[in-house]
């Protein structure tokens, strides 16, 4: 007990080791508060090592040592870079959709400087954030006016609150929807304030479902797109043009959350994403939608429709509590240039990725070449044909044919050399496939493949563990 006492009494003072920082070249450089933070930390659980039995060393030398790697850890922003080598597009957990150059060139301007975000320079006067956006959501989409608002989640909520608060809702079993997160469509609905009714089955609901429910109280028509599920087999939905017709002729609007939308056709196989454009074209009243999946712009909740149903949201007091921030908005500009301006196909990076089937099996080929000199010391690198994701609750159930590489180490295992790439400086996501490294190109971005070739050559030098 006393020999763990002298240890304990023999660890270096708080302001003893602020005294030897100023000699640390990095340490020096820190604010005197974090530093203090950092060696109260740092002598903490040195503290409890010593308690649970454990022989560290107490030297100060030790000690600042320790402090210096905490602090660097510390000092490492936790929102970073990674490469996404797993070939999910819109991979919900890296962040979903990259930016194109347009949107990023506009996201900085208005990071960096002031803007007119609520100023109107023909009037000199006070101005709408919204109106960046709403001429080129309407040329867009076809569509009379629009909103937005800080996730598509957040559209419904208004959408709803502002359209059938205190009154009923009709929505189809099959389209009760479970999003990431646990995060449902019914809880939308209850928290929005409108009674959900729900009709059919999960797997059929007919025209006369919702014609049995419609009564005095109802509001409207939930349709959800089944983005992240498909149900197949003996299934039925109404017809787009007799459920229209029917909430038109009790006079209720129709309300239909893409999830997922998408300004440009998509098409894999037997399924098809309906573009927003097609939705209002059938005569659906409001559509919903988000901003950074396959438009491929920033995190927003997309309202594009009717301006009858819009006006209300406008004056909506909820709205201030979901609005879109400056930084979101320009990107979501800029991706909208580029739909109009450019091609999409090309300029914004998920488009891109979804569209690309040529050059990928290239990509593969010029990464395996500059990894092949690693096989000299037992590595196993092979190319090969394999299936990406479009991912972000889009295109269930659709395998992307791609191309990627397989690796193996003979000095790490499959799982060693995942959690290796997974903590390296820049941080690189893989799967794991029958117990190889499966490196998919579809989605690495420029410069993504220096990074690959630095990271497996500083493991096989050991500088990475």
């Amino acid at each position: 007990m006393n020999q763990l006492k002298d240890k304990l009494r023999a660890i270096p003072a708080i302001d003893q080791l602020l005294t030897l920082a100023v000699q640390d070249e990095f340490l020096a450089k820190l604010p005197r508060p974090f530093l203090v933070s950092i060696f109260r930390e740092t002598t903490t659980a040195l503290r409890a090592g010593l308690q649970a039995g454990k022989a560290p060393d107490t030297s100060p030398t030790a000690l600042l040592a320790s402090a210096a790697r905490l602090a660097q850890s510390a000092a490492q922003p936790s929102l970073r870079r990674v490469v996404n080598a797993t070939g999910v597009v819109l991979h919900t957990n890296l962040g979903r959709a990259p930016l194109s150059k347009r949107a990023l060139a506009l996201l900085n301007v208005a990071a960096a400087h002031y803007s007119t975000l609520e100023y109107n320079l023909a009037t000199g006067e006070r101005g709408t954030r919204y109106a960046h956006v709403a001429d080129k959501l309407a040329k867009l989409c076809g569509a009379e006016d629009s909103l937005v608002v800080n996730n598509n989640a957040a559209a419904v909520l208004l959408a709803l609150n502002t359209i059938a608060n205190g009154r009923e809702i009709i929505v189809s079993r099959g389209q009760l929807v479970e999003i990431g997160g646990s995060f449902r469509v019914p809880d939308v609905i209850e928290q929005s304030g409108a009674l959900m009714v729900e009709v059919g089955t999960t797997n059929k609901t007919h025209l006369y479902d919702y014609e049995r429910a419609i009564n005095p109280n109802t509001a409207g028509i939930l349709k959800v797109h089944t983005s992240n599920y498909r149900i197949l087999g003996f299934t039925a939905q109404p017809d787009d043009a007799a459920l229209v017709d029917l909430a038109h002729r009790h006079g209720i609007p129709i309300i239909e959350d893409l999830g997922s939308g998408t300004l440009l056709p998509i098409q894999y196989g037997d399924l098809q994403e309906p573009t927003i454009k097609e939705r209002l074209e059938a005569g659906v009243d409001l559509v919903t939608f988000s901003g950074d999946k396959l438009l491929g712009a920033s995190q927003a909740g997309v309202i594009v429709g009717g301006k009858q149903w819009i006006d209300g949201m406008k004056k909506h007091p909820l709205l201030r509590a979901l609005r879109i921030d400056k930084l979101s908005l320009a990107a979501l500009e800029g991706a909208l240039l580029d739909y109009l301006l450019g091609d999409p196909c090309a300029d914004i990076p998920v488009q891109r990725m979804l569209s690309t089937t040529h050059n990928l099996v290239d990509k593969a080929n010029t990464l395996a070449d500059k990894l092949h000199t690693l096989q000299n010391t037992g590595w196993t690198i092979s190319v090969q044909p394999i299936d990406s994701q479009a991912g972000g609750g889009s295109l269930p159930g659709v395998d992307l044919p791609s191309w990627g590489i397989s690796i193996t180490s003979p000095i790490k295992s499959a799982v060693q050399l995942e959690k290796a790439l997974r903590l390296g400086p820049t941080p690189i996501i893989t799967r794991i496939v029958q117990n190889h490294i499966l490196i998919d190109v579809r989605c690495l971005l420029e410069g993504d493949q220096d990074i690959l070739y630095e990271a497996f050559f500083a493991i096989e030098k050991g500088v990475q563990h």
